[in-house]
C-alpha cells in the first residue's frame, strides 16, 4: 500500500488561509497556518476554537459507523459553502499509514491520488475555513468494503536474512504475474527499500513475477538495508489485490572485490578501495573462456565434483573431464567458480587453461574462500568470453548502466513520491 502524506495546499504546498486581521497579528497567524490561536482578540474568527464543519463539505464516500465504501474510486472531499474552502485533510489507516492527496488551487476539492485498501479502516481529518476565516474541523471515520472474489498478490523479499557483500542485489519474488505498467508502478511504489547510509536505488522488473533492486552505486561497507511492502489491501489490477510479505533486513560488510585480468593471468582483490593481495590465477582457454564483467558472489561449497558432461563436453572427448574440486566459491548457477586448482599449477599466472573457471593454489582459494562472501564482487577484465548476462546466471545486475537499469523500472523520474515528509529520511532517496 503506498500510502503517503496528507495535502495541505494545491500541489502538495501548505495552504495558508485568509487573514482578515489586525496588521499586529498578521505575522504570527502566517507563521502559525490555518487554525492557530493569536493575539487572543476576543470575538476575532481565530481566537475560536473551530467550529464543526460538518454542513460545510461533502464526501463522495460513505463514512461513518456501518457504512462501507468502494477502495476502487477514489476518495474526494468538497466545500459546500459558496464562500468556504477546505485548507487541510490528513487520511490515515490504522497503522498510521497515509493516504496522499491533492488539494485545488481554490481549496475548493481535496481527492485521494493513492489508492485505498480493501478492508480497511480510515480516519479522515478535514480543516476548513468559512468566508469570514473562522476554522472549522471535521473527523470522520471511514472503511473499505472487501471484494467478494479476488486474487492475493504475495510477495517474498531475498537474498535471507544476514550479512552480505555491498554487491547483493534485494530481489521481490510475486506470486502472480503482472504485466500491465500502470499495476507494476502500483507494485513497485508499495516496496520500500531503505538503507543506512541512505542510498541512490530503483527496482528493476527482471520478469513478471520478480523484481530486483540495486544502488546506482554499490551498497555503502557497512551499511543496513530493510526491505518492506505497503501492499496489502490495494488493488493492483482487476480481480488481483494485494497480500502478504515478511519484511527483509541485511547488513553489508567490508566493500570486497576480486578483480582478475585474464590476459595478464592475475586476480587482484580490494578491501575497502586497498590492494591487499595479488594472486596469479588461469581463466578460460580458447573456446571455454571466462565471462567478462561483474558477477557477484553466489554461494561456497567446500568440495565439489566438477564434470565436462556438465557443461555439455562429451565423456571420453580431448576436453572431457571429471575432478575433485575444493575451496570453490560460485559466481554463476551454470558453474562458474573461483576454486583451487592445483593441477594447472604451471599455468598459473602464464596461461589460461581452464574450462571457464577462475583456478589458482589451493592455498590461495582457501584464502579466498575465508575471505569472501555472499554479495562480494567478483569481477572479469580482458577476457575473450562473452559479457555476463545481468539476470538468469546470477547476479549481473551491475553489468547494466545506471540508465539502462532505470529503464526496467514502471516509475519515472516524474513519478510523485507518497512517502510523508517526516519518513523521507529515512528512506533510499528516488532515483534522479
Amino acid at each position: 500500500m503506498s500510502h503517503s502524506v496528507s495535502s495541505r495546499g494545491a500541489g502538495g504546498g501548505t495552504a495558508r488561509p485568509r487573514h482578515r486581521t489586525a496588521a499586529g497579528c498578521t505575522a504570527l497567524v502566517v507563521a502559525l497556518g490555518a487554525g492557530a490561536t493569536a493575539c487572543g482578540s476576543d470575538g476575532h474568527p481565530l481566537s475560536a476554537d473551530p467550529y464543526d464543519a460538518t454542513r460545510d463539505i461533502s464526501f463522495s464516500a460513505a463514512v461513518g459507523e456501518g457504512k462501507k465504501t468502494d477502495p476502487d474510486k477514489p476518495l474526494e472531499i468538497t466545500a459546500k459553502d459558496s464562500g468556504g474552502r477546505i485548507t487541510d485533510v490528513t487520511a490515515t489507516d490504522a497503522s498510521g499509514r497515509y493516504v496522499a492527496g491533492e488539494l485545488s488551487a481554490d481549496g475548493r476539492r481535496w481527492h485521494s491520488t493513492s489508492p485505498l485498501a480493501a478492508g480497511a479502516r480510515y480516519t479522515v481529518r478535514v480543516s476548513t475555513e468559512n468566508k469570514d476565516g473562522a476554522p472549522g474541523r471535521r473527523t470522520v471515520d471511514l472503511e473499505t468494503s472487501t471484494p467478494r472474489t479476488k486474487k492475493r498478490l504475495d510477495v517474498v523479499f531475498g537474498p535471507d536474512k544476514g550479512r552480505y557483500g555491498v554487491g547483493q542485489p534485494v530481489t521481490a519474488e510475486l506470486s502472480a504475474p503482472v504485466r500491465d505498467k500502470a499495476a507494476r508502478a502500483v507494485v513497485e511504489r508499495a516496496l520500500k527499500v531503505r538503507s543506512t547510509p541512505a542510498v541512490q536505488g530503483a527496482w528493476h522488473w527482471v520478469d513478471d513475477k520478480k523484481l530486483h533492486y540495486r544502488p546506482k552505486e554499490y551498497w555503502p561497507a557497512h551499511a543496513t538495508v530493510r526491505a518492506s511492502s505497503n501492499l496489502a489491501g490495494i488493488r493492483v489490477a482487476e480481480r488481483l489485490w494485494g497480500g502478504t510479505a515478511k519484511p527483509l533486513k541485511l547488513t553489508t560488510g567490508d566493500r570486497m572485490e576480486a578483480v582478475t585480468d585474464a590476459a595478464a593471468h592475475s586476480m587482484t582483490v580490494y578491501r575497502n578501495g586497498e590492494a591487499i593481495r595479488t594472486i596469479p590465477v588461469t581463466t578460460g582457454k580458447p573456446g571455454f573462456d571466462t565471462r567478462n564483467g561483474v558477477k557477484v558472489v553466489l554461494g561456497k561449497e567446500y568440495f565439489v565434483r566438477m564434470r565436462g558432461t556438465s557443461i555439455g563436453i562429451a565423456e571420453g572427448s580431448a576436453d572431457s573431464y571429471d575432478l575433485p574440486v575444493y575451496y570453490a566459491t560460485r559466481v554463476t548457477w551454470s558453474g562458474e567458480y573461483v576454486h583451487a586448482a592445483p593441477w594447472s599449477a604451471g599455468s598459473q599466472g602464464a596461461a589460461n587453461v581452464s574450462h571457464g573457471c577462475t583456478g589458482m593454489s589451493t592455498a590461495n582459494a582457501e584464502w579466498f574462500f575465508d575471505t569472501f562472501r555472499a554479495g562480494d564482487i567478483v569481477k572479469v577484465v580482458n577476457s575473450y568470453g562473452d559479457m555476463m548476462d545481468p539476470f538468469g546466471n546470477g547476479f549481473g545486475d551491475w553489468n547494466l548502466t545506471w540508465k539502462n537499469w532505470r529503464k526496467g523500472s514502471a516509475l519515472t523520474p516524474d513519478t510523485p513520491n507518497d512517502t510523508p515528509p517526516e519518513d523521507r529520511s529515512r528512506l533510499t532517496p528516488e532515483p534522479a
